[in-house]
């Protein structure tokens, strides 16, 4: 059963693409991830799905209800947080919450055990104004205020940004609480580790899916030899690298750069890589093989689709 059903969505703002032709399905109590950078049409799309956008072509569902004929209904079914914090600033936590358990007809007590593992953070500080909390605190009330009526289908358009760490690592283990309450989620981040904690993922670049699959799955995909390399001069790496013969692409990766070659011959191809860089100059050279990260698919998929449009 899918909770999400888009069918050719497309909407542009004047001679810019947001969204292209974009058709995808979201099963009921998944966590779904749109992975991509900014302008990669994410937050037209999501406001599309909440209904607070007219798509220009296609058509869409959630929870079975259309998203432009059938908005009334299907707004008393959803949570939606932006990505930018949209609550009252000068309210107390306490009354935020109020507030919009009032807007649905609900009682805060209806479904506190929904939200208590959540709210017992922000309890200590329900009397503080909205707009004087961490971005943390920000994020966890405004979950609070998107949940407090249940809704079947939680939309959570880049919640991690702004966020330290720690608050981003506890957020996710929240939404693993929420998945097993049977809420559908439908999450977008630019952030590519996080699509390790969906359970499938919609890689976004300008406006199209260009794929969709379990992170499993999307990483299976990668088709090139891949390495781990670095030196002592890494910024220099990365331009050497690239001029090296039968490379497919360079870029950085952490404290390492990622090497994708058209073809390898094993602990041959490793020596090979070792001996350029020395000849370059480079001092302290480690290579080695790895395998394939979201990060380096959707690379790997950008200059795919980038070839094709050329």
């Amino acid at each position: 059963m899918f909770e999400i059903q888009a069918q050719n969505l497309s909407k542009s703002y004047g001679a810019i693409r947001a969204v292209q032709d974009i058709s995808f399905d979201v099963q009921a109590g998944e966590v779904f991830g749109l992975i991509g950078p900014d302008g990669a049409g994410k937050t037209t799309l999501f406001r599309i799905l909440t209904s607070l956008l007219l798509p220009d072509a296609g058509s869409a569902t959630v929870a079975g209800l259309d998203v432009v004929r059938e908005y009334k209904r299907l707004r008393q079914i959803i949570g939606y947080m932006p990505g930018r914090f949209s609550l009252y600033q000068d309210l107390t936590v306490e009354e935020n919450l109020g507030f919009f358990a009032n807007v649905f007809g609900v009682r805060i007590r209806d479904n506190y055990e929904l939200i208590r593992d959540i709210y017992v953070q922000l309890e200590p500080f329900k009397d503080r104004r909205a707009g004087a909390l961490s971005g943390g605190m920000k994020q966890k009330l405004a979950l609070c205020c998107a949940l407090i009526h249940r809704p079947r289908v939680l939309f959570l358009d880049e919640p991690g940004t702004g966020v330290d760490p720690v608050s981003r690592k506890e957020f996710w283990e929240m939404l693993r609480r929420l998945r097993a309450a049977g809420i559908t989620i439908l999450v977008s981040t630019p952030n590519m580790d996080e699509a390790e904690l969906c359970d499938r993922i919609g890689l976004m670049q300008q406006g199209r899916i260009m794929a969709i699959d379990t992170p499993a799955g999307i990483t299976a995909g990668f088709s090139r030899p891949l390495f781990a390399v670095r030196s002592d001069a890494m910024y220099r790496l990365i331009q050497d690298l690239r001029a090296f013969e039968g490379v497919a692409d360079c870029h950085a990766f952490g404290e390492y750069a990622h090497l994708s070659l058209h073809t390898a011959n094993g602990q041959k191809t490793e020596k090979l890589i070792s001996e350029y860089l020395l000849s370059k100059n480079h001092r302290n050279v480690e290579v080695k093989p790895v395998a394939a990260t979201v990060e380096d698919c959707f690379i790997e998929l950008i200059a795919h689709h980038s070839s094709l449009i050329t």
